[in-house]
């Protein structure tokens, strides 16, 4: 057709294989039998690994830029999708066995696993507000399903109608904030609307509230307060491996979205969301590790650190500078392995026929099973940021960057409250070595979930004390950003 321009479709052909195996695998799974489904989980990591050699191959650039300025395969992208891939291949490996012992051994399962990383991967590629939402959609619409996998557990069901609920009402809200951009710029790329927002055009009141409207729904995504509540019962009523999943990688690709978006479009009122998410970041701070001190359930008391390490991530967001954003995206790096770390053991106790998730579940664990109590110890040290684990290294990182900024009342709050956090760390600590066992041990027997265990342990103690290696990855794919 005379005037037709088809796009140059390299910098997505990683998102190609992704949905082009999951499109595949569903043929593929109407012929595994219901006992071995584990086989699409397995051929599911096969696409996620040449989705990461494609990566690898085609390379990043700013200049890599398709769909008229829509996406683009950036530094900034190509560092977290490296995360994702990460975490999408640890998270399926998690569930290979766990799967099965609840009587959900679901092909399907795993290929939604492959939609939502193809989601994030979206996210962090879009650099305009209608592919965010696009990836955004994708990304949350596979992961309500992921939560309400075992559909023959109430607790599950409801997690997911919940979850449904609120993040539909949270992505209206983005809509309408997108919806008052385009009003006022007349334009939804980020690139764009940064310039179409000079000073003589800044004193338009929609500016500020569609940067509030923003901010709620992507607030939302990464679960800040006031913006958490959906959280600890989702994390409870999921599966555990979901959780994990969940708590890594569409919280990354929220704070991936969240950044480009606040940093591309509106560096014109950069003081204004600045100001607002120092308040979110002491909230969020304040409220995830408070509320995780009164909790009795594992999974809910991981879900308020999760809120918490929200919060101290907001703090490298409000440091700002290469400083700041290397230190956040340095931060979600070395979560990824340190929370995947403390779900993997969560996720292979048992009580009976069900997951074991009450602290007096854990009772005399160091006395049965002295190896898991330890890797669980490594674990519960480095989300307390307990030096020499890596997630010390992180919080420095980014207390050091607010230091730098002048902010360093937000540094003092971020390090009052990492010390608050080290109660319910420690309680569940002395409760393995402290207290005699109450019951028989049981645990998932499976190759995949300890490979996983000693991976997210050797990557915790490794980045505790040569971390230098990410930093400067994050802080080369910021050159394009900033």
């Amino acid at each position: 057709m005379p005037g037709l321009v088809i796009p140059d479709i390299t910098p997505i052909i990683p998102e190609i294989i992704i949905v082009s195996f999951g499109l595949l695998l569903l043929l593929v799974d109407c012929f595994v039998p219901k006992d071995r489904k584990q086989i699409i989980g397995w051929l599911s990591i096969v696409g996620i690994l040449g989705a990461a050699w494609a990566s690898c191959t085609i390379g990043s650039s700013p200049d890599m830029v398709t769909f008229t300025n829509t996406f683009a395969l950036d530094p900034y992208a190509y560092f977290f999708k490296v995360l994702f891939y990460i975490v999408a291949i640890l998270s399926i490996l998690l569930s290979l066995d766990y799967m099965k012992v609840e009587k959900a051994n679901l092909g399907e399962y795993y290929i939604i696993i492959l939609f939502a990383t193809c989601g994030m991967m979206i996210m962090a590629s879009a650099i305009d507000f209608i592919t965010i939402y696009l990836g955004l959609e994708l990304m949350a619409l596979s992961v309500y399903v992921l939560v309400g996998i075992l559909r023959h557990d109430l607790r599950s069901n409801e997690a997911a109608l919940k979850y449904f609920i609120l993040g539909a009402l949270s992505s209206g809200v983005l809509v309408y904030g997108i919806s008052i951009i385009y009003g006022v710029t007349g334009t939804t790329n980020l690139k764009a609307i940064a310039t179409f927002l000079t000073p003589d055009k800044l004193d338009n009141p929609g500016i500020i509230l569609a940067v509030i409207m923003l901010i709620v729904g992507f607030g939302f995504k990464v679960a800040t307060v006031p913006f958490h509540m959906w959280t600890p019962d989702v994390y409870e009523g999921a599966p555990t491996p979901v959780t994990a999943f969940m708590s890594v990688g569409p919280k990354a690709a929220g704070f991936a979205v969240f950044l480009r978006a606040l940093v591309e479009a509106f560096p014109a009122v950069q003081a204004d969301w600045t100001l607002l998410l120092s308040i979110l970041a002491v909230m969020t701070m304040a409220i995830g590790n408070v509320v995780a001190i009164a909790q009795t359930n594992v999974k809910r008391m991981l879900a308020y650190s999760s809120i918490a390490h929200a919060g101290y991530a907001m703090v490298g967001f409000v440091a700002g500078g290469p400083e700041g954003y290397s230190a956040v995206m340095l931060y979600l790096f070395i979560y990824l392995f340190m929370n995947l770390g403390a779900f993997g053991i969560v996720t292979m106790m048992r009580k009976g026929n069900r997951s074991a998730e009450e602290l007096s579940d854990f009772a005399g664990m160091a006395k049965r099973q002295p190896g898991l109590a330890l890797f669980m110890l490594v674990f519960l040290f480095s989300l307390a940021g307990i030096p020499p684990l890596a997630g010390f290294i992180g919080k420095f990182y980014i207390f050091m960057a607010a230091v730098k900024a002048g902010l360093i009342w937000l540094a003092v709050v971020g390090v009052i409250f990492s010390a608050v956090s080290a109660y319910f760390y420690l309680r569940l600590i002395m409760i393995m070595y402290m207290h005699e066992p109450e019951r028989e041990f049981e645990f998932i027997q499976s190759g995949p979930l300890k490979a996983v265990l000693g991976i997210s342990l050797f990557t915790t103690v490794y980045l505790g004390v040569m971390p230098g290696c990410v930093l400067e990855f994050a802080k080369k794919s910021l050159a394009g950003l900033l």
